[in-house]
């Protein structure tokens, strides 16, 4: 057997199609809410997409274990990323996020979400002869993590900072933590929240004010889950159709192509739309999944649990935040919603899950 044929017959097909799907149709949204804009954005797009499958590729061809060996490389250059972003980013809407790279712009808190996941997966082999994790030996992976999520917190980037924080969270449930440990981190996060709320910045707080009354400022911090719920409830059954939705074409609901992206396919393609939608998400997270429990090592296995739990994180928030269950924290829709380093970071991890999938056949 041709070492091609040996490469298409254990590649796991089924995860590779349903991210086709989910790309096609963000493409679709893109498309139609940017239409007329002559932006440029669907043609953005299209270019990180094949960067993104390049990258993806790599992430395949090489063996995942080498991740294990370079973690600490790794978590150094994205905490150096951090860092540059306040010397040379770019600052848009008051917030710094963003380095320049040419005519393109890389966000580096979102390569921070697989790093840590790298990272975690490491030191989780590194410590396997631990069953159960108490507070001391949670103390240094905590510190560690702390550092990129301090200084996403700082451009400020609340929604990514937090995610990174419970995908992290996660995978520490997965490997075991003993029950009194348990209770004192839960008992301590219920106490620090008065002084989280103070620490919050203006807008923060008044984005979690907004969503527990959008009516009170329906024409400001209001007015993207007001409009957000209005495009969600307009599509009924079947959608307005491709590139008729009012909410989205006459440009009343802001950020449609990245952080509401899922008013767009609601109001366009309707509840048969969203259906379809969440239904490939599932699939995806639950082979995602499925890869992990058939993992030959703890590591390849770790791997899989934390991006599962990276992209039902961002389904679970960017769903919520479309229909009002949850504050606008700015977190996109994985392969759907615009954005260049977002979509470069979900191919990557896409890459890594096929890579864990195809070696188990050839240890």
């Amino acid at each position: 057997m041709s070492r091609y044929a040996k490469i298409t017959e254990n590649l796991d097909w089924g995860i590779l199609l349903t991210v086709v799907f989910l790309i096609c149709i963000g493409l679709l949204c893109v498309f139609s809410s940017t239409s007329g804009t002559g932006s440029g954005i669907f043609i953005r797009q299209l270019l990180w997409i094949c960067i993104g499958t390049m990258f993806m590729v790599v992430a395949f061809a090489v063996d995942y274990r080498n991740l294990m060996y370079s973690a600490w490389p790794l978590y150094a250059a994205v905490v150096i990323a951090l860092v540059l972003v306040f010397v040379i980013g770019r600052e848009i809407s008051g917030a710094r996020r963003w380095i320049g790279l040419g005519p393109l712009r890389m966000q580096p808190s979102e390569l921070a979400k697989v790093f840590v996941i790298i990272w975690v997966a490491y030191w989780a082999e590194k410590k396997k002869h631990i069953l159960v994790h108490g507070m001391r030996e949670l103390v240094f992976p905590a510190a560690v993590i702390m550092v990129p999520v301090a200084l996403i917190l700082l451009q400020p980037d609340l929604g990514t900072a937090g995610i990174v924080s419970f995908i992290a969270a996660t995978m520490f449930l997965m490997l075991g933590i003993r029950r009194s440990t348990l209770l004192t981190l839960g008992g301590t996060s219920i106490a620090g929240l008065p002084f989280l709320w103070f620490s919050l910045k203006d807008y923060q707080r008044l984005r979690i004010l907004t969503f527990l009354d959008p009516s009170r400022d329906p024409l400001g911090s209001g007015y993207h889950a007001i409009q957000s719920k209005i495009a969600v409830g307009s599509g009924g059954l079947i959608g307005k159709g491709f590139l008729h939705g009012t909410q989205t074409q006459l440009r009343f609901l802001p950020e449609h192509h990245t952080d509401f992206i899922f008013s767009v396919v609601a109001e366009e393609w309707g509840f048969l739309g969203s259906g379809l939608l969440l239904f490939l998400y599932l699939m995806l997270i639950t082979k995602i999944i499925t890869v992990g429990l058939k993992a030959k090592d703890r590591f390849g296995a770790l791997l899989c649990f934390g991006i599962a739990a990276y992209f039902t994180l961002h389904v679970f928030i960017n769903i919520s935040m479309a229909i009002g269950i949850f504050p606008v924290v700015g977190v996109p829709l994985p392969f759907v919603s615009y954005g260049g380093s977002f979509m470069l970071i979900n191919l990557v991890c896409v890459g890594i899950v096929l890579n864990v999938a195809w070696r188990r056949f050839i240890f």
